[in-house]
């Protein structure tokens, strides 16, 4: 068993996605408030829709509630209405009868629109079996008000439906689909978000609460006192297969944070970053609450003037503020994350070229490509202006300043705030002009032809890696060893293959008993690791290398050859700490070995 979890040790670490961007080793997203689950409630609500009927215009039986669902979600669907057929027809009237009327109150709204205040309606409510309302009302929103009443026919579906003795089956399915895609994208997309920020976010909120006390009879005699009360943050990101196709929930209950998406959501580029990093951030504004005051006087007008034009735009100058960074962190992260990988690409492209000329053209693109990207990032922060997000600009040009530097963003949030200059802010907007002007027309153009692709971005053997990842996220090991051996033969000399030949070795003698057979892997997965050496070049990524020096050190440490081990946590130390690599995995392994 211990030298099983060794393997599994080794295996873990070197784990990193197929274009060479590493999640951090034994990223655990618990330590980053991240939880993903199903939560019953909310399938026993959106089931209890399901269950509505209603006439045609024809007068032809149908669903009243009929989202856009995936494949796989419409067959679940299919199985629901199958498990709940012989569902009272008294109920299922009644049921019908309260989301007809709601939906002709709402003529204009989508079905993915209608069950929103519904979704909300769920989290109001205790968990299964009880289902019981909330004790206070008034404080709810509007929309979920209007929706409150459901709750008693949602308590009677679960009493009198199939639902009750389902859950259980309906929940392990959706932790099985969550595993393909859903949970490996959540692990990329915080670790790509955290590590822009160069933060870690916090988990824990510290409230001072006045409590009084009586120490006799009279009321001169009544003591206060200060006490600290302290609530864990969580970020809940709820797998759900009735959610509509590519929609996005956002709620924040007090100190939760939920994000409700179809549980074969890739996050990677999705609205649940906005959702992740205002988790993140909101805390941040908080703690730095009396620097706003810097700002306010030029925020104040600019939101009463956005919303003349948009009543949703908040006229709270600190929620603007918020929204505001959240804007500017997922613009420019997108934007510093695709022209690094394009840099990247561009380095290794260049090595294969020979002519002057041709490296010229593909210098021109990259740069050409460069400016689409800051285009499209100024159209981006532009349009999130317009919807209050007023000191996105500043911040976005802030946040070059913490790229370059390297500097946790919590440390710099004070700083940042009271080096804000009004003056200078009034013509950011205008001077953007151009570039957005330029966005729009490439955006125009990617239109008329979605499938061109740069030359600077397109990358076959990323393009399949990435496909490749696919089948490892899976644990279809064998397969892409496969895959993995057949891109080789056609690109012998590329790195990142020998790498991903190396992790599926690895992860391939985690699940093997045989000690011999276990070993003959791990030999496989060291061949491979020394082939990423091998065949690296000038141009090879530096955080592939730390990681390939790392991978090795654990195989050698667990072949109890430490001396080795060392040497080559040595030369992934020697590489220094760069974004991505191991350097922190290799001082940690050193200083271990060599403790007496």
């Amino acid at each position: 068993m211990m030298r099983r979890i060794l393997v599994f040790f080794v295996i873990c670490f070197s784990a990193m996605t197929a274009i060479g961007q590493a999640v951090p080793a034994g990223f655990d997203l618990l330590n980053y408030g991240v939880r993903i689950d199903a939560d019953k409630r909310l399938i026993v609500v959106l089931a209890a829709l399901e269950m509505a009927r209603g006439k045609s215009a024809s007068g032809a039986d149908e669903k009243l509630i009929n989202t856009p669902l995936s494949d796989k979600s419409t067959k679940f669907r299919d199985q629901l209405l199958l498990d709940n057929a012989g569902l009272p027809d008294e109920l299922r009237r009644r049921i019908s009868l309260f989301v007809s009327q709601y939906k002709k109150s709402h003529p204009a709204a989508t079905d993915a629109e209608i069950i929103a205040p519904f979704i909300s309606m769920a989290y109001a409510l205790t968990p299964v079996p009880e289902l019981g309302d909330p004790v206070i009302t008034n404080d709810l929103p509007g929309p979920l008000l209007d929706v409150l009443d459901f709750a008693p026919l949602v308590r009677e579906f679960y009493r009198r439906s199939a639902i009750g003795s389902k859950l259980d089956d309906y929940v392990k399915d959706y932790r099985a689909e969550s595993d393909l895609v859903l949970r490996p994208s959540a692990r990329e997309m915080v670790s790509d978000l955290l590590g822009y920020l160069h933060t870690r976010p916090k988990l824990i909120f510290a409230e001072r609460v006045v409590t009084q006390t009586q120490k006799g009879k009279g009321k001169s005699s009544t003591l206060q006192k200060v006490e600290t009360r302290e609530h864990d943050r969580r970020f809940f990101i709820v797998p759900e297969r009735l959610a509509a196709k590519s929609s996005i929930n956002f709620l924040n209950i007090r100190d939760d944070y939920y994000v409700i998406v179809p549980p074969d959501t890739d996050l990677s580029f999705s609205e649940v970053r906005r959702a992740y990093l205002q988790f993140v951030i909101d805390p941040l504004v908080l703690a730095n609450a009396k620097e706003i005051d810097v700002v306010r006087g030029w925020v104040k007008p600019l939101l009463d003037e956005r919303r003349k034009a948009d009543s949703s735009v908040t006229p709270d100058v600190f929620l603007a503020a918020t929204r505001s960074l959240v804007a500017a962190v997922d613009v420019r992260q997108a934007e510093f994350t695709r022209l690094r990988i394009a840099t990247d690409q561009a380095r290794h492209k260049i090595a294969g070229l020979k002519s002057a000329a041709e490296k010229e053209a593909l210098s021109a693109e990259l740069k050409k490509y460069q400016q689409e990207l800051a285009d499209e990032s100024a159209l981006r922060l532009f349009e999130d202006y317009e919807k209050g997000a007023v000191l996105a600009f500043y911040f976005a040009e802030q946040l070059k300043g913490i790229e370059e530097s390297g500097f946790d963003i919590a440390s710099s949030m004070k700083e940042i705030l009271a080096s804000f200059d009004g003056a200078r802010e009034t013509g950011r907007v205008a001077a953007s002009a151009d570039a957005r002007k330029r966005a729009l027309a490439v955006r125009e153009e990617r239109k008329s032809q979605p499938d061109h692709r740069s030359i600077i971005t397109e990358n076959p053997v990323t393009t399949r890696l990435i496909e490749i990842q696919k089948t490892i996220d899976a644990k279809e090991y064998p397969k892409a060893n496969a895959d993995l051996k057949t891109l080789l033969t056609q690109n012998p000399s590329e790195p990142r293959i020998y790498y991903n030949l190396g992790r599926v070795a690895g992860l391939m003698a985690v699940g093997i008993e045989d000690p011999e057979k276990q070993a003959a892997k791990l030999l496989e997965a060291k061949t491979a690791y020394s082939n990423v050496l091998r065949n690296a070049t000038a141009d090879t990524d530096r955080a592939l290398l730390s990681l390939t020096y790392v991978a090795l050190g654990r195989i050698y440490e667990f072949s109890n050859e430490p001396a080795y081990a060392i040497k080559l946590y040595d030369e992934a130390i020697k590489i220094d700490d760069v974004r991505g690599g191991g350097y922190g995995e290799a001082i940690a392994a050193k200083q271990r070995l060599l403790k007496p």
